[in-house]
């Protein structure tokens, strides 16, 4: 790719997941985002001042990083218009708001109410979406896994995804008034409880916002779950009813057993097949 210009090598770098500065940028952003979703599942133990300012300043700074790549995304961006209403970015803000809103009400005067607080801490467990954009495509872990090993690995992120957002949701809602519900770890049982349908009942929703939580989290388990399943198996059978030759011309990989010819670009592969 020839970049000609600042911006245009902004947006390749963000993009690109071939060259090392381009893995370096992955591989930044994706330990940080484990920080943050590391972050707000620590807070809500019982850890002492000194360790509760350092998850602070932590956040402060990752979100200070998040600042800095999002606006990078938007001025390296074709469009921008596009890429403010694209969903990666839409996510992206959604990582950024929560602290900065933290920050900057002080400096008015205003306290934040219990309520909005709340709110806040509803928004910050929607940080773990933002590995979406790392799974999305083929260029997952700098291209050097398989398509259907790719649909296995989404399959794992959708399940955790579920399991922790239905976590922070439940504990967001239930820790100030269930007794049940003191930390992440209690509300994460609560979730592996209900979504695995054992139901022990030594943990239940006592709010009617935990009553549709729970609701939310069990329609979520039994649609996105089998729906990624479905996928992963049809890629499977997909991937057995090929054979793994990857077209020199145009890089496509997979083709019928019995193919000579790159079906996307004619480009002769001298396929061998043999009848079992």
């Amino acid at each position: 790719m020839v970049v000609n210009s600042f911006r245009e090598t902004i947006q390749f770098y963000l993009v690109d997941s071939k060259t090392p500065l381009g893995k370096l940028i992955d591989v930044v952003i994706i330990i940080l985002n484990f920080v943050i979703c590391a972050i707000l599942v620590v807070e809500t133990y019982d850890v002492s001042d000194e360790v509760h300012n350092l998850l602070w300043t932590t956040e402060i700074i990752i979100v200070a990083f998040f600042i800095i790549e999002y606006a990078a995304r938007l001025y390296g961006a074709p469009s921008r218009l596009k890429q403010l209403v694209d969903i990666y970015s839409v996510i992206d803000l959604v990582a950024i708001l929560p602290t900065v809103a933290l920050l900057v009400l002080p400096m008015f005067g205003l306290t934040p109410h219990v309520a909005f607080l709340r709110i806040i801490r509803v928004f910050r467990v929607f940080r773990i979406f933002r590995f979406l954009r790392y799974t999305k495509g083929s260029g997952f872990f700098f291209r050097s896994v398989t398509v259907h090993v790719l649909k296995g690995i989404q399959l794992l992120i959708t399940i955790f995804m579920i399991f922790f957002i239905s976590s922070g949701l439940f504990y967001a809602v239930e820790s100030a008034i269930n007794t049940g519900v003191n930390n992440f770890g209690d509300a994460f049982y609560f979730t592996v409880v209900t979504l695995t349908t054992v139901g022990f009942g030594d943990i239940i929703p006592v709010s009617e916002a935990g009553r549709m939580v729970t609701v939310l989290m069990i329609l979520s388990g039994i649609i996105l779950i089998p729906w990624q399943v479905s996928r992963l198996i049809r890629e499977w059978i997909l991937v057995a009813s090929k054979q793994d030759v990857t077209c020199p011309q145009c890089g496509l990989r997979y083709h019928d057993r019995d193919a000579s010819h790159c079906k996307s670009c004619g480009h002769v592969i001298y396929q061998e097949y043999e009848d079992v």
